[in-house]
């Protein structure tokens, strides 16, 4: 298994102070979601256009994914959770 390397990731040059409070936003996101108090939408600009996603119940597990990236590009945890694929 190899190790994170920061500097390979996706969101390598980002500022710190950035990733931080994108963390705690998403971080609070999953509190609300997980709670059931409301489902949570986020847009941003990409290239030529924008983007927008909404986080529901159904997919949170890709809100915790974007979490755990956040957290091991900030040297939180050690890396990521990598995707499960079975073994025939």
């Amino acid at each position: 298994m190899s190790r994170y390397d920061p500097s390979r990731s996706i969101l390598a040059g980002m500022d710190t102070s950035v990733l931080q409070a994108r963390l705690a936003q998403m971080q609070q996101d999953y509190l609300d979601l997980s709670s059931g108090r409301r489902v949570m939408s986020a847009a941003y600009a990409q290239g030529d256009g924008s983007k927008s996603v909404t986080y529901t119940m159904a997919n949170i597990g890709q809100l915790v994914m974007a979490i755990r990236q956040l957290q091991a590009q900030l040297g939180i945890i050690e890396a990521p959770r990598r995707a499960i694929r079975p073994v025939f």
